[in-house]
């Protein structure tokens, strides 16, 4: 009895990590609409309104066009191995930012940074960061749908992200560039 108990549960647990996140519940959303809001007095609310809409909706839609089905670095292993699309983290952080700056803010910009560029091994990671407009990624809030995987949104002000020190991508860039050249 013990033993098919012990499968009927890791059954359940495997069920449950392979299902779709359940949709964000509307305090999730409104919670982050005030951060955005709280960025700047000038910041319109129906702006941060829809980007808080966009940040929790868009990267579900994201889920299942990369297929997503796996914890994120099992899934960028996929990925790497050409059995799906799209799903590393560079690509949600793209696909993010695209999809933000569609809604042309007049309030609020879209900046990507990436963290651990400077990392022995390299294996950095990329995120959209909104902020308001005329402010840099530092007093924004990172919008990371790759760190819990499947989608489900993770989001702090950039200063407050004690797992990444994000740079500017832009800078990381031009040193990678510089190091090739001097290479």
């Amino acid at each position: 009895m013990g033993f098919f108990r012990l499968l009927l549960i890791a059954g359940c647990v495997l069920l449950a990590a392979c299902a779709e996140p359940a949709p964000p519940e509307e305090a999730e959303i409104a919670d982050l609409a005030r951060a955005i809001r709280a960025l700047d007095t000038r910041v319109d609310p129906a702006e941060a309104e829809r980007a808080a809409q966009i940040a929790y909706f868009h990267p579900l839609q994201l889920a299942r066009e990369y297929e997503v089905s796996d914890p994120p670095l099992i899934h960028n292993t996929k990925v790497n191995m050409g059995s799906r699309p799209r799903g590393l983290c560079w690509h949600w952080a793209e696909d993010m930012e695209r999809r933000l700056k569609q809604e042309g803010f007049k309030t609020l910009v879209i900046h990507r940074a990436i963290a651990n560029s400077d990392a022995l091994l390299r294996i950095d990671h990329s995120t959209a960061i909104v902020a308001a407009k005329g402010e840099d990624m530092y007093d924004g809030i990172v919008v990371d749908p790759w760190r819990k995987g499947y989608g489900r949104l993770t989001w702090m002000p950039t200063l407050e992200d004690r797992q990444y020190k994000w740079k500017p991508q832009q800078e990381v860039l031009a040193t990678r560039r510089e190091e090739r050249a001097e290479g």
